[in-house]
Formats: C-alpha cells, structure tokens, sequence
C-alpha cells in the first residue's frame, strides 16, 4: 500500500468506497469527491485544497490539516476540535458548515468567506484576526471566544456577547448592533 501522496488530483472519486488509501496527502486537490462519513482519523493533508467535495460527518480524530482551502464543499457536522493542532490552518469559501465544533481550536487569521457556518460552536476558541465574510452564523455559539481584531462587518444572524467574549479591535457594521445587544432586551433601529 503506497502511504505517501503528493502532488496529485483526486477528481470524482468516492472515497467511502477505498479501502487502504494512503493517509498522508501533500499538495493535493480533491475535486467533486465524497469523504461524507469517512474514517478520516490520522490522516495528514498539507497544502491540499478540496472543491465541491463532501466531507460531511466524517471522522477527523488526530487528522492533520496544514494549510487547507476547502472552496465549495459540505462539511456538515464536522468535529474540528478532534483534529491535531500541530500547525492547524484552514480557510473555507463557500462551504456549508453547519453544526460544526472548533471547540478550544487556536486558529487566528482563519479567513471564512461566504460561508453557512448556521449552529456551529466556537467556545473557547482563539479566532484573533480571523475573517467572517458575508457568513450566515445563525445560532453559532461564541462563548469565551477571543475575537481579537477579528471582522464580522459583512456577516450577519450572529449573537454575540461583548461580556463573554474578548472582542478587543473587532469590526462590526452598524446592521450587526443587534446581534451584540440581543441580550439586553432592547430594540435597535
């Protein structure tokens, strides 16, 4: 079984259906492929992207994701807080990512852009610098977040206590007022 992968295209390939695949992936693209629900545990990718791919419910305990850009695809119900941390990067462009969980991840200057991040769970997490652009964050938990200089001004549906969250240097459009005074009681507008 060949262990080492690098620098080749995956194109339509249901990976569900692989048996013995290689676990370590460098400098790949996987276009139009399925993971949904796939054993990914232990796996490694490094400056991989992934388009129109399905990654939905798949199992990323102790995967490696270094320098990832996942454009297009389903990642529905994923457990990023599984994943190994060591040189954790991502970005994510018009993905699907609902009910997500990046429990207590360090991920600053993470960049989401034009994303469903609906019902996902950022507790804990350091997203200093990161970028929301244009996201749907409907029912997103931000609890303990470190929000340092991170920009939401063109993201919306978010709820987000300035109590609970360090939020230092954090961009905000005036449409989003309510999602940080939702706890307040109070009308604005």
């Amino acid at each position: 079984m060949k262990k080492y992968t690098v620098d080749e295209t995956f194109k339509g390939i249901d990976f569900s259906d692989q048996t013995n695949q290689p676990k370590d992936y460098e400098n790949c693209n996987f276009t139009d492929c399925n993971f949904a629900g796939v054993n990914l545990n232990d796996f490694s990718f490094e400056d991989c992207t992934f388009e129109n791919c399905d990654l939905s419910n798949a199992r990323v305990n102790n995967t490696a994701f270094k320098n990832i850009h996942f454009k297009s695809c389903k990642l529905i119900g994923v457990q990023f807080d599984t994943c190994n941390t060591f040189l954790l990067a991502f970005s994510f462009s018009l993905c699907i990512m609902n009910y997500t969980s990046f429990y207590s991840l360090k991920i600053p200057e993470t960049n989401f852009k034009e994303c469903s991040i609906i019902e996902a769970d950022f507790t804990e997490t350091d997203l200093s610098k990161a970028v929301f652009e244009a996201c749907d964050l409907s029912g997103t938990v931000f609890s303990k977040t470190k929000l340092l200089k991170a920009d939401f001004r063109s993201s919306v549906n978010f709820t987000i206590d300035p109590e609970q969250n360090g939020m230092s240097g954090a961009k905000f459009s005036l449409e989003s007022l309510p999602g940080l005074l939702q706890k307040y009681d109070i009308i604005v507008g």
